[in-house]
């Protein structure tokens, strides 16, 4: 397992890890459970079912009203059969919309120009909007509608709200519908459903099966509005036979879509009906599939509709090998040596082949909660060479599976499994990882200088000029060679964050320490105030989050080095299993970290005895010409190994560390330093993974 993908480009976020970097990462909403390292009887399976979109509790969210699909080739729906696929119906267009027949709210019927201006209001919103385009007494119409709500009573929360943020009398509409009978063509009924909206009523053709088609009437929520839609249809339309939908039927209810802008291209839309045991297949052929919602990324394999808990649930079912070029590409790059592609080809393949159905519907998800899954983006040819090259292998102990987790980079020495979610197995140890460092290779160093105003901060080597000279305290000084060179609160430029301070050639900065730039190896978290922290620890430690930080002290760490326990104020923060601290410090890289106070230091006595001294409040320091107390701002203290940092009167904590990810099992950075040392794919793994083989399963 991977770390998940978030937003790398905030100080205070969380920041993913995996080896290879995405320009555009997305925030998940998902979290890792505690993890037991267990190995697993592998699938048999050749196919894997891929979770791109469900609701499935605390395991997974990620919803969507609808879906758009396309294919270059052309889109055929249907159902498997038999071990094979069975097209109920082929598009004439490569475009296509899907969601399921759930809870809605019907905003309004009306012209054209009234659906869009309703619509674009609610575009603005949760509540997002679907244009239908059908015809009612003879006339075209267009109805707004928003949702999918999991509830009758979701759906009527959302009517007051969107009543009144459109000013439209907004109504809920469900998934109870009369039938009119079977029909065994499309054109057959089509003609019968016309007839009913001619007079009036919402009226449906419906796909069943290959050659069988149904109309149904209405989109009631609850039984007391289909009884009284009955008694209307038995008064206007007495020549109807009608019989209840039942609620488990799988039908795609066929609507035409218009889009929410003016002159937008109309799609064929299909609503799936029945329960949760209710699917179709969208196959595309050869060209693959296009999800639109998810970052327009193009699958190889079948889609298949479905829904869970009331939601759209969308999932690919693609070979094993075809879905480990896309995550192997996804989890490192193309350009490394073929031994790491195939040590990662390896692991990728039993973690997926570990997690039997852990998702319900599916054995992964596409994001990194479980493995990084880009589709056809990201394959390459070095990477699909390598998977074809290590086809069907496993890692396996005690003729088992293993649950092959990894993280990006390791920060020079591997977790123990204590160190990471409370468990242990015997695959899982700390182990020397010296290849991380590989992913330094090429980055330029920078500068922690304090300003003249007291102000911290980071300036890249290249944009730096040495000044003769040094300190009272030996300290270097240097200046820039640019005008407006922003000074970086992190060893690393961040577009959208904004700079502590811009300077100016010939302003002198006294240098505190030259470090890495900050990335997958080595890293600097801060600063953040003990608000920011404080508001972080909510809900991610199990017990009294402190109402304010004086000072943040490491207390225990485990084999590699690893945080185990930290206190706040001298009391315990405690955490479920030890990654958590990760993003209960605001989202760490990894839990390979040292705490530093802005504002506050501590003085070791000479009877051993230590104090927390504030920024604020000063200590007295005794030179050569007599006794003075310190200032505050921009006071600068040194340890005796001669690391210099600066105190000010505002108290806030920088976070120092290496590694990115939980550094449990391989690391991929230190893959790479392996393969490039003439490691083979074997080797490496059996260096990562303790007491394995590596079999073809």
């Amino acid at each position: 397992m991977s770390e998940k993908a978030l937003n790398q480009n905030t100080i205070f976020g969380t920041w993913a890890g995996r080896a290879k970097r995405a320009t555009a990462v997305i925030v998940l909403a998902v979290f890792c459970l505690p993890w037991s390292p267990t190995v697993h009887a592998a699938a048999t399976q050749e196919d894997i079912r891929v979770v791109i979109f469900a609701d499935l509790g605390s395991k997974y969210k990620a919803t969507t009203p609808a879906v758009t699909l396309k294919s270059s080739g052309g889109l055929s729906v249907g159902q498997n059969s038999g071990g094979s696929f069975q097209a109920w119906t082929r598009l004439s267009d490569s475009t296509a919309r899907f969601s399921v027949d759930s809870y809605r709210v019907k905003v309004l019927e009306g012209n054209e120009a009234a659906a869009i201006k309703a619509a674009q209001v609610l575009q603005k919103t949760n509540d997002k909007p679907t244009v239908f385009i059908g015809s009612k007494n003879g006339s075209s119409i267009y109805q707004v509608y928003a949702g999918i709500y999991a509830s009758e009573q979701a759906a009527q929360a959302a009517v007051q709200r969107i009543s009144t943020a459109t000013g439209a009398q907004a109504e809920v509409t469900g998934n109870k519908h009369w039938s009119t009978g079977n029909y065994g063509s499309e054109q057959e009924a089509n003609l019968v459903r016309t007839t009913i909206a001619a007079a009036g009523f919402d009226a449906f053709t419906v796909v069943q099966s290959r050659g069988q088609y149904a109309v149904w009437i209405g989109e009631e929520s609850n039984d007391s509005k289909l009884s009284a839609l009955k008694t209307e249809l038995e008064s206007q339309q007495p020549q109807l036979t009608l019989s209840k939908v039942n609620a488990t039927q799988t039908g795609l209810i066929v609507r035409q879509e218009a889009g929410v802008t003016t002159g937008s291209q109309v799609m064929t839309h299909y609503v799936l009906s029945g329960s949760d045991n209710s699917k179709v297949i969208v196959n595309g052929g050869n060209d693959g599939i296009q999800v639109v919602e998810r970052s327009q990324r193009t699958y190889r394999g079948d889609m298949e509709i479905g829904m869970t808990s009331g939601q759209l649930a969308l999932v690919n079912e693609v070979p094993l090998e075809q879905y480990l070029y896309s995550v192997v590409g996804a989890e490192v790059y193309s350009s490394w040596p073929g031994e790491a592609l195939k040590a990662q080809a390896v692991a990728a393949r039993s973690y997926a082949l570990a997690q039997g159905n852990r998702f319900q519907i599916g054995n992964v998800v596409d994001g990194t909660l479980s493995q990084a899954y880009n589709g056809k983006g990201s394959e390459h040819a070095n990477v699909s060479e390598a998977v074809d090259a290590t086809a069907g292998e496993v890692i396996k102990s005690g003729g088992k599976v293993v649950e092959a987790v990894f993280s990006s980079n390791a920060g020079g020495v591997t977790a123990d499994a204590s160190e990471v979610w409370n468990s242990g197995g015997e695959a899982f140890a700390s182990v020397d990882s010296s290849g991380d460092i590989s992913a330094q290779k090429g980055a330029q160093e920078w500068y922690h200088v304090l300003l003249s105003s007291g102000k911290t901060g980071y300036i890249r080597e290249d944009n730096v000029k040495e000044l003769e000279g040094v300190t009272e305290a030996g300290l270097d000084k240097v200046t820039v060679t640019a005008e407006n060179t922003n000074v970086r609160p992190i060893p690393q430029i961040q577009s959208n964050v904004t700079a502590v301070a811009k300077v100016q050639p010939g302003e002198e900065m006294i240098v505190l320490e030259k470090v890495p730039q900050s990335g997958d190896y080595a890293w600097v978290r801060g600063p953040f105030t003990a608000a920011q922290l404080v508001k972080s620890l909510q809900g991610k430690v199990t017990g009294t989050v402190p109402s304010s930080i004086d000072h943040l002290d490491v207390t225990k760490r485990g084999p590699s080095g690893r945080v185990l326990e930290v206190e706040a104020n001298g009391s315990p923060l405690k955490v479920k299993y030890p990654d958590m601290y990760r993003s209960a410090m605001g989202g760490l890289p990894s839990t390979l970290f040292d705490i530093a106070s802005t504002g506050s230091y501590t003085v070791l006595g000479a009877d051993g005895a230590t104090t927390h001294v504030n920024g604020a409040q000063g200590t007295t320091i005794l030179s050569a010409s007599g006794s003075s107390t310190s200032g505050g701002n921009g006071v600068i203290v040194m340890n005796e190994d001669r690391h210099a940092r600066v105190i000010d009167k505002t108290q806030s904590f920088i976070f120092t560390g290496k590694g990115n990810g939980h550094g449990l099992g391989l690391s991929q950075w230190g893959a790479n330093g392996l393969a490039d040392q003439g490691y083979d794919y074997k080797k490496i793994l059996q260096h990562y993974y303790k007491n394995v083989d590596i079999v073809k399963d």
